[in-house]
């Protein structure tokens, strides 16, 4: 079953990246990238993660609208997937990739400061 869901996922992030690119014109998405989806088990519901660039208040109304346009996007990928019912998508914002982006600043800063002390 995992690596049903596997190929599942990576399906539903390859178009859903698509939709975003080429047929969403939501203005309020901004630079969105899915990166991870997650199905449960039961194929029911799928969490999508979702890194955006800009200020606090562009990543929430990116979210937002992402959020609002849920159901669009399912029903988008209703006519690209080859499963009878596609899983309800639920939005989420992802980190992570700030919080890398943190961690090798303050590698460098450290970095820096050492070799301040030579």
């Amino acid at each position: 079953m995992s690596q049903r869901t596997d190929r599942l996922d990576s399906q539903i992030r390859q178009e859903l990246m698509q939709l975003l690119q080429r047929e969403m014109k939501d203005p309020r998405v901004g630079f969105a990238t899915i990166t991870r989806v997650e199905t449960a088990r039961d194929l029911g519901s799928a969490r999508v993660w979702v890194s955006v660039l800009g200020s606090d208040e562009e990543k929430a109304a990116a979210i937002g609208a992402l959020t609002d346009a849920a159901p669009w996007l399912r029903r988008q990928l209703a006519g690209r997937l080859t499963v009878r019912h596609v899983p309800q998508l639920a939005i989420r914002h992802d980190d992570s990739i700030e919080a890398g982006d943190r961690v090798l600043r303050l590698l460098r800063q450290i970095e820096e400061e050492r070799g301040d002390e030579s």
